[in-house]
């Protein structure tokens, strides 16, 4: 494929820089991870449109810098939407609403509550184009579902935060969106009862695409009041409205607790967008943020073990959040847990001394670390693009 003017633009910088480049879409994930040194900066924000969009065939390319809500409309129009449900975390970070590029979205590799029982953003990027730190336009993938010969440079780039390269075109597979969506409301349980609950529901033939629990002081924070003062656990069903009518009542009864309510489909949107964006996570300003994941059946232990913070379950457990002090201790507790639970821990919020100063992700093992080196050798051999993003010196 030819590459195209904006893309020959990008590769032309990136060839004859000598510093190190900060690459990112509108910014607005900026403050995850380690903050980058860099000296330019390179912006995605100029590649916008959709480049291709077939319906029937169930896929949308687009370039990296278009918003998300851009390429959401289209599809809401012929009644699809993005299957890994991502999150917008302009409340979380301070950014502005709706500045969110597809770019930004693959190149983090965030999904929402649908992950549990659809797979991440990774699972469902189809084609990707990119430019490397040698500034050479590269394309992996394609248009149908078994498009991979070699290396799969599409799961190599999502999540890569743009250490690796820098996204330029992006093709997705999209889904039916739901018709309707329906509700389980829980209220009452303690975090090891609600992971039970969610477990025995996502092993039931219910087809449950949202599991989360909720402390009282996190239930407060959405939008609509429901069971005030009380925990609640969250199963979410999604298909045509009298197959969620059905589902939600048959899953109901077969849980067996007291004073269960059901939620209508407007309802359930309204609260499945404040969790998906994590706008129920209680916390100060100034508070670090951190994402644990770990088994399902670890997250009520991981929660409990990290004194003086806050937090929610998601992902029927295997999900957990953080709101803290942005102190190295309280780091150290966090990741403690997740190293006991067997986990992996993210920081998403904190200030810059703190997020220079620890591991922002578990550290590799040897041989892991190694092969990331001879990644990052061969994508980025001069170390130009984000140097240090995800691990110190890398």
């Amino acid at each position: 494929m030819i590459p195209s003017e904006a893309e020959t633009a990008i590769a032309r910088r990136v060839a004859a820089a000598r510093e190190p480049l900060l690459v990112q879409g509108a910014g607005t994930k900026s403050g995850i991870l380690r903050p980058v040194q860099a000296a330019l900066v390179i912006t995605t924000t100029g590649l916008t449109g959709i480049t291709l969009y077939a319906p029937k065939e169930l896929i949308i390319s687009a370039r990296a810098g278009t918003p998300l809500h851009e390429i959401e409309r289209p599809l809401a129009e012929h009644g699809q939407h993005l299957i890994a449900e991502p999150p917008d975390l302009s409340t979380l970070l301070g950014t502005g609403a709706n500045l969110q590029t597809l770019g930004g979205v693959v190149a983090t590799n965030l999904s929402g509550p649908r992950r549990v029982a659809w797979g991440a953003m990774r699972d469902h990027v189809m084609g990707i184009r990119a430019v490397t730190g040698r500034g050479e336009v590269i394309h992996s993938g394609g248009r149908v579902l078994k498009n991979v010969t070699g290396l799969d440079l599409c799961k190599l780039l999502t999540g890569s935060h743009g250490t690796l390269g820098i996204i330029t075109e992006i093709t997705l597979k999209v889904l039916p969106a739901p018709e309707a969506a329906g509700t389980i409301v829980i209220p009452g349980l303690d975090a090891g009862k609600a992971v039970e609950a969610l477990s025995a529901a996502l092993g039931s033939p219910y087809g449950v695409s949202g599991a989360t629990w909720l402390p009282a002081e996190a239930a407060a924070l959405l939008p609509d009041q429901i069971a005030p003062g009380r925990s609640l656990t969250l199963i979410r069903i999604e298909d045509f409205t009298a197959s969620v009518l059905y589902r939600t009542e048959k899953l109901r009864g077969e849980l067996g607790f007291p004073g269960v309510e059901i939620l209508t489909d407007a309802a359930s949107r309204t609260l499945w967008r404040a969790v998906r964006d994590v706008r129920v996570l209680p916390m100060a300003d100034g508070d670090g943020v951190w994402r644990v994941s770990v088994r399902p059946s670890s997250g009520s232990a991981v929660l409990r073990a990290v004194a003086g913070a806050s937090g929610y379950l998601d992902w029927g457990g295997g999900l957990v959040w953080f709101a803290g002090p942005p102190t190295g201790a309280t780091h150290r507790a966090i990741e403690t847990a997740a190293r006991s639970a067997g986990g992996t821990w993210t920081l998403m919020r904190g200030p810059d001394s703190l997020r220079n100063a620890v591991n922002v992700v578990p550290p590799e093992a040897a041989p892991l670390a190694a092969i990331t080196r001879r990644v990052k050798g061969a994508m980025d051999p001069r170390g130009i693009l984000n140097p240090g993003r995800i691990y110190a010196g890398l």
